[in-house]
């Protein structure tokens, strides 16, 4: 009964230490029996919770972006609000790399410990130009678009819906209406998963824990107090003081109302599966309206990572320090516009941000082989990125929320 009563957030930090504890447990006292359970229990528990979220999130990017452009009405409204939320990203994600690279620097992690680099590898996909990014926005077939999950082509193609039902008003209210039930079903849906959400935080956090041990910690002990630390005070200072100064609300309220998304997002990796559960989260818990979570949590989910920026800054200064390459001025400078223009349209799934870094280590000709150092913690540290990556939306959201709330008051 008590299971029963307790709060989802609840429920999801117990899944959360529950599977910490397994993990480590396993890893430590019973190591060949850990590939069985994880490949038979663990795994598939959390698959089965990712895949059931994953599976809401293209339908759900559609519908929500056209109800809010829709929502806001003139076209005028709907590019002023576009300019503030991609300025702020960008801006933020500036921000988040530049702490990164300071701490990084004052605490020197690749100068503390012996690292050896003779048998270091990574093989990197190919990153993305940002130029082809950005030319292809557009999609030439927005069917495979949805298919691909295609974010940014989705983003644009609900915009130009969104404009046209605007536009056509009456005429085309029975699509709006299909549109708007269509995005209750989803939401719906959304509630129905989250009640899997401890279970399957607490498959996924055995996994990544258990497969890690405390030996890769060890070794990148001092990496790692870099990368949260950078982490956490990018959460206090930026959006601690976007929430407290731009939204007028209290920071701690923030946070103990948008927790159960923050868990999620924890577990799953994910900025893009998190993405039902932060929206949901941010207009139930938040107040945020409607029409701004639709269409700024979405564009964030693409574009804001704040999460991926910092670790970056911090895996370039650290890979350079255990090279024994001293980076010019100019060069930390490239690492900050490339990182930031990298974010742009990068995918909100797990591990892409090591493609990513490959893209940023090449900028500076530092050697890409580096990013084999991090790999064995990055999953770990994928998981607090990506928190902070979706606090970083709804804190937009909220701002911009409100900033609305503001305009509208004065005309009244």
């Amino acid at each position: 009964m008590k299971w029963k009563k307790s709060s989802l957030t609840t429920k999801i930090i117990i899944g959360l230490l529950l599977g910490a504890i397994v993990g480590i447990a396993l890893n430590q006292f019973a190591p060949n029996a850990f590939p069985y359970l994880d490949s038979y229990l663990f795994t598939p528990i959390g698959k089965i919770f990712i895949n059931l979220i994953t599976l809401l999130v293209v339908p759900i990017v559609l519908f929500s972006i056209i109800l809010g452009t829709a929502g806001l009405g003139d076209p005028k409204k709907l590019g002023r609000i576009g300019f503030s939320t991609i300025v702020y990203f960008l801006l933020t994600t500036a921000i988040a790399i530049i702490i990164a690279m300071t701490l990084a620097n004052v605490i020197s992690p690749g100068t503390k410990g012996n690292f050896d680099i003779s048998n270091v590898s990574f093989s990197a996909g190919e990153a993305p130009v940002v130029t082809d990014t950005l030319l292809n926005i557009i999609p030439k077939n927005p069917f495979a678009a949805l298919t691909e999950g295609n974010m940014l082509q989705i983003i644009i193609m609900a915009v130009l819906i969104g404009l046209a039902l605007t536009a056509l008003g009456k005429k085309t209210k029975g699509i709006f209406d299909l549109v708007e039930q269509g995005n209750e079903i989803m939401m719906y849906l959304v509630t129905l998963v989250m009640k899997l959400a401890p279970y399957g935080t607490f498959g996924l956090i055995a996994t990544a824990v258990g497969s890690q041990g405390f030996g890769a910690m060890k070794a990148m002990g001092l990496y790692m107090v870099v990368v949260v630390a950078a982490l956490i005070l990018h959460g206090i200072v930026t959006y601690g003081g976007t929430v407290l100064f731009l939204a007028k609300k209290n920071p701690i309220w923030f946070v103990k109302n948008f927790a159960p998304a923050m868990s999620v997002a924890f577990s799953t990796s994910s900025s893009s599966a998190t993405l039902p559960v932060s929206m949901e989260t941010a207009r139930e818990k938040l107040g945020v309206k409607d029409s701004i979570s639709s269409f700024v949590q979405p564009l964030g989910a693409t574009i804001n990572m704040d999460g991926t920026a910092i670790m970056q800054g911090v895996a370039t200064i650290f890979i350079a320090q255990v090279y024994g390459i001293e980076l010019t001025m100019a060069q930390m400078l490239t690492v900050i516009l490339t990182a930031v223009l990298a974010s742009i349209g990068t995918a909100g799934v797990p591990g892409v941000g090591l493609i990513m870094l490959a893209m940023v280590l090449t900028s500076v000709n530092l050697p890409v082989e580096g990013i084999g150092l991090i790999l064995g913690i990055d999953r770990l540290l994928d998981m607090a990125r990506t928190s902070l990556n979706i606090t970083g939306d709804a804190a937009c959201a909220l701002f911009i929320s409100e900033q609305e709330k503001v305009r509208e008051q004065m005309r009244a």
